[in-house]
């Protein structure tokens, strides 16, 4: 199929690179042009405006707010030729996700909403997941594609569940980098080097592609972001909502956006979330220091 991408940001640009790679004939529009122009080396053609994609079989979406879903999506249709499925894999609310399908099914259009689990690093190393809601025909069309970009996708079902997965997904991160940040600071405070308890988890029943992929990161304190505190404040925001809607008591995640909250608060907003170390550390009465130790992320 031919296929059209929106957005060439840090996950959009290596998500079109493995289909481009993968010798898909795809085209690709970024709001800044330069920012996609490297795509072109590896067989993409890059586009100067949006209606320019409407007339490919299956649009990819992946930008950074519901507001930009929106623009893009307006800009894609302004003209007459329609695509005949758009993907949508942006991280965006129930009902922005609901909206979104009310207007292109009104058009005629099949929609997947397939949010991602990983980031940019995790996108290179080829294994990005998906998870994804929808008619289970369109689904079928899209899933090679989807592969192609990763370790492959979960289909869990119609309408709009993938946004509710995907949103319990990020409150299991939030909560979930937090305990890890409370159980290194108690090893460390005990005179375990974070190095070494974490090599310990990550070869554990407990490690993880995320505990590992982390762990450079949390033992060399490079914070450079993946994930900013605020977009994780938003998801648990979306989380705990979610949970007053269908009546789950969630105390571990309200706990967890308070101390999210307060690491913004104290100015740690410019790094990655797991600058939750650092806050956990300072409330222990601990001063970190890079341990300057080659540790594998385990993405290789």
């Amino acid at each position: 199929m031919k296929l059209g991408w929106i957005g060439a940001g840090r996950m959009g640009f290596d998500m079109a690179k493995r289909l481009a790679q993968g010798g898909c004939d795809i085209a690709v529009w970024n709001r800044t042009r330069a920012k996609a122009e490297p795509l072109s080396q590896v067989g993409a053609k890059i586009v100067d405006s949006l209606p320019e994609l409407a007339g490919r079989d299956i649009v990819f979406c992946m930008v950074s707010t519901w507001n930009d879903v929106k623009d893009v999506t307006q800009k894609l249709l302004a003209g007459s030729a329609k695509p005949r499925m758009i993907v949508e894999c942006s991280s965006i609310s129930l009902e922005g996700s609901a909206e979104l399908r009310q207007i292109l099914s009104a058009k005629g259009i099949e929609y997947l909403a397939a949010p991602v689990s990983g980031n940019a690093k995790v996108v290179k190393a080829g294994k990005l997941t998906f998870v994804v809601s929808g008619p289970k025909t369109a689904y079928e069309a899209a899933r090679p594609y989807l592969d192609m970009m990763g370790r492959g996708s979960s289909y869990v079902g119609e309408g709009e569940l993938s946004r509710i997965v995907k949103i319990c997904h990020n409150v299991f991160l939030g909560v979930v980098t937090q305990s890890l940040a409370e159980i290194t600071v108690l090893a460390q405070k005990a005179g375990v080097p974070r190095h070494a308890f974490l090599d310990f988890v990550n070869n554990s029943v407990m490690g993880s592609m995320f505990t590992r992929y982390k762990t450079p990161g949390l033992v060399n304190l490079d914070f450079s972001v993946t994930f900013t505190p605020q977009l994780l404040r938003k998801d648990l925001d979306l989380g705990l909502d979610a949970g007053r809607r269908f009546e789950v008591p969630m105390p571990l995640a309200s706990l967890t956006r308070d101390l999210i909250q307060q690491m913004i608060g104290y100015g740690l907003s410019e790094q990655d979330f797991s600058t939750l170390l650092l806050m956990q550390a300072r409330a222990s009465g601990l001063e970190l220091k890079p341990e300057n130790v080659k540790v594998s992320d385990g993405l290789a």
